[in-house]
């Protein structure tokens, strides 16, 4: 299981180049990420080399933060594997919040990042079924 940091942002010019600025100041490397917005506020989701460091960053600037438990999963760089991925979810009748791509650095190999109503239970499901959690 990973750990997000959520951050609540205005959506203003130069907004999201001080939360990449005050990350790469404190040495947080980002790993993946999804913004969403609205009329005034975005959420921006990353997944970071050191979530706590960046919680710490960022609400020291002022930033609304929060962690969330989300999901990691490994999956073949081919044709169908996120189907095959989200048709086990679906059969298993487990929803999914949002997705947003990743890769892990060591394997070259793509890493859904994916949020649920229960994290854990969700991790094991998967892992059983022969998909890889990290």
């Amino acid at each position: 299981m990973l750990r997000q940091v959520s951050v609540y942002a205005e959506n203003k010019k130069g907004c999201f180049k001080q939360i990449t600025g005050l990350l790469s100041d404190g040495g947080v490397n980002i790993l993946g990420s999804v913004t969403n917005d609205s009329a005034e506020y975005g959420i921006v989701r990353l997944v970071v080399s050191d979530p706590e460091a960046a919680l710490k960053v960022l609400t020291e600037a002022g930033f609304l933060c929060k962690l969330t438990s989300v999901l990691g999963i490994e999956l073949p760089d081919e044709i169908g594997a996120l189907d095959r991925l989200l048709t086990e979810l679906y059969n298993s009748n487990i929803s999914v919040d949002y997705l947003y791509l990743s890769f892990n650095r060591d394997s070259g190999r793509p890493i859904m990042i994916l949020h649920t109503a229960d994290t854990s239970q969700v991790e094991n499901i998967l892992v059983s079924r022969g998909f890889t959690a990290l």
